[in-house]
């Protein structure tokens, strides 16, 4: 990961907002200068049924139907489904692992909370962050029961779709995305 920074051909940005126990909560539009909606940055207030945003719209239609099946089950007990970020632009998912690099101090550690836009499963549209800590306790029991896994054990709010695991359970999770395999190109 030692040429990500000058891979990506832009200098650290600096953020205050960085936050450990869930740091894409603490980015907000006005911290992301010309990013905006249309690159999956997320408003507050977003739930897995706002189709007007592109961090929820482009999601794969599989992933967005379970969310929305567990979403239904979990309203009845009093549970929402908040989409904290979703399908991210290559632009966005960069500028993120930059203020990670900047706010973490390398390279190697912000690769154990952010991707690089070639490897992020959310700028494919298969992976989805969900807030609040409710909506991930809730998942963390039920969301076997339609597929949704969580993958990291240092992220409880990053879900992906695992369609086996209905029958099967849950795989085992990474603990970081540095030991995730598709993480390395």
């Amino acid at each position: 990961m030692g040429a990500i920074t000058a891979a990506l051909g832009y200098p650290l940005l600096k953020s205050s907002s960085f936050s450990a126990a869930s740091p894409l909560n603490a980015f907000r539009s006005e911290d992301r200068g010309a990013l905006g909606e249309a690159d999956g940055v997320v408003p507050d207030g977003v739930t897995v049924f706002d189709d007007a945003i592109p961090a929820v719209a482009n999601l794969d239609p599989d992933l967005i139907k379970a969310l929305r099946q567990a979403a239904t089950d979990a309203a009845d007990d009093g549970v929402e489904l908040y989409v904290n970020s979703g399908w991210r632009s290559p632009e966005y998912q960069n500028q993120l692992l930059r203020e990670a690099v900047s706010k973490h101090g390398s390279e190697a550690e912000a690769a154990r909370w952010v991707a690089t836009a070639a490897t992020s499963p959310h700028v494919s549209g298969d992976a989805v962050d969900i807030g609040h800590s409710d909506a991930t306790a809730w998942l963390s029991d039920h969301g076997a029961e339609y597929g949704l896994c969580q993958i990291y054990k240092n992220e409880p709010w990053h879900y992906e779709l695992r369609s086996n695991a209905i029958d099967r359970g849950c795989p085992r999770m990474y603990a970081d995305p540095t030991q995730d395999p598709r993480m390395q190109q």
